[in-house]
């Protein structure tokens, strides 16, 4: 019972582990490919983390974002700029979370469409007043008419519905159901600010994104005096850091399952002496007719082994069983135990078994047949 769960311990807690670093990539994933982030501010001079809403010696701006596009390495850009308004409809009011971009970050993140079409492409500093909804927006305010087409009013201005969004839930903290994509410069003009959040900019291929990276800062250099003033992450650095912390943690939580083996092994050994000296009279009848103490120690040994195989065969299948349970009630997460973790459990008892069954087996082969018939 003890090897049971020491298994099923190890295999459901690497399980847990390995589903959020799964999760973590797909998320990145959904970003786009070949991502460069570009953020207002240096974490060298701000002494932690970039700054997230532009306090930098000079804002990032729209023109910045655009002349990025001049590079031949560059597929495409998207200012982004996000907020939280009241938005409302009729009678009808939520809160959402406003998101200002270009036309580029439809196929940049790779959203899709339910109806209608995305942010028309030109001037990223048109103040166009039109915007793209998502699903929970649709229905909360549209029931039962056609959102496509209506009048959707954000704080103190009216913007013209052209479409909405495929529900893909929640996305880097996002959720896009929630979401109103307008023009980033009507965005600027609704939060009164003339700086960008961030620029997504996407390079050409995984080869590209030095060369976009060194575009990007000699760009921004030259249209800012000089100041080198904001941060560049790469998707595939975050993807490698996040990748890093998940794994440790998987591996930490893992480690402190298999203590559990351990201390499986140690009941297993006391439960073997215990054996050895309720069956003294057997040990010393084998002995008498010619068992050996290589043949004394197998038997015991085998006999620990098996308790261990049994044990840890019981909690493989809970620790899956588990995993599968987790799948059916969370289902967009994927509950797979990771190939290692579960070799390396069944490894972990069987050879405790081994190790706390030696001596049990030792002691037994120890014995003199003459005492041990007699029972003493």
């Amino acid at each position: 019972l003890a090897m049971a769960i020491g298994v099923a311990a190890v295999v459901l807690l690497t399980t847990l582990g390995e589903a959020a670093r799964r999760y973590v990539s797909n998320e990145f994933s959904s970003l786009g490919s070949h991502l460069v982030i570009m953020l207002p501010g240096r974490n060298e001079t701000t002494g932690g983390a970039p700054p997230m809403f532009g306090a930098a010696a000079n804002d990032l701006t729209i023109d910045d974002a655009m002349t990025l596009t001049r590079s031949p390495w560059v597929v495409r850009v998207a200012p982004l700029n996000i907020g939280t308004s009241d938005v409302s409809h009729g009678a009808l009011e939520r809160e959402g979370t406003i998101l200002g971009t270009t036309h580029d970050f439809l196929e940049l993140r790779h959203f899709a469409m339910a109806a209608g079409q995305f942010l028309p492409p030109g001037d990223a500093r048109d103040r166009q007043p039109v915007c793209v909804i998502g699903e929970t927006i649709r229905q909360e305010l549209f029931p039962g008419e056609k959102a496509v087409g209506n009048w959707l009013r954000i704080g103190d201005r009216r913007f013209r519905v052209i479409g909405v969004v495929d529900d893909i839930g929640m996305s880097m903290g996002l959720d896009s159901g929630n979401m109103v994509i307008i023009p980033v410069a009507s965005a600027q003009a609704l939060f009164n600010t003339e700086s960008l959040l961030r620029v997504l900019i996407e390079a050409r291929g995984l080869e590209a994104i030095p060369k976009v990276k060194e575009y990007a800062l000699s760009t921004i250099r030259e249209r800012h005096n000089g100041e080198e003033d904001v941060t560049l992450i790469t998707q595939d650095a975050l993807l490698a850091t996040f990748d890093k912390i998940f794994t440790a943690l998987t591996l930490t939580v893992g480690g402190i399952a298999a203590v559990s083996l351990l201390v499986a092994g140690v009941l297993i050994m006391n439960v073997m002496l215990v054996t050895v000296s309720q069956r003294t009279s057997e040990i010393g009848l084998l002995k008498a007719i010619g068992a050996s103490r290589g043949q004394i120690v197998r038997l015991f040994l085998s006999e620990a082994i098996l308790l261990s195989i049994i044990g840890a065969a019981l909690g493989l299948g809970l620790g899956l069983g588990g995993g599968a349970l987790l799948g059916h009630l969370y289902p967009k997460l994927d509950f797979t135990a990771p190939w290692w973790a579960v070799l390396a459990a069944l490894f972990v008892a069987v050879g405790s078994g081994v190790v706390f069954g030696v001596a049990p087996a030792r002691r037994a082969a120890r014995l003199d047949p003459v005492m041990a018939l007699a029972r003493h």
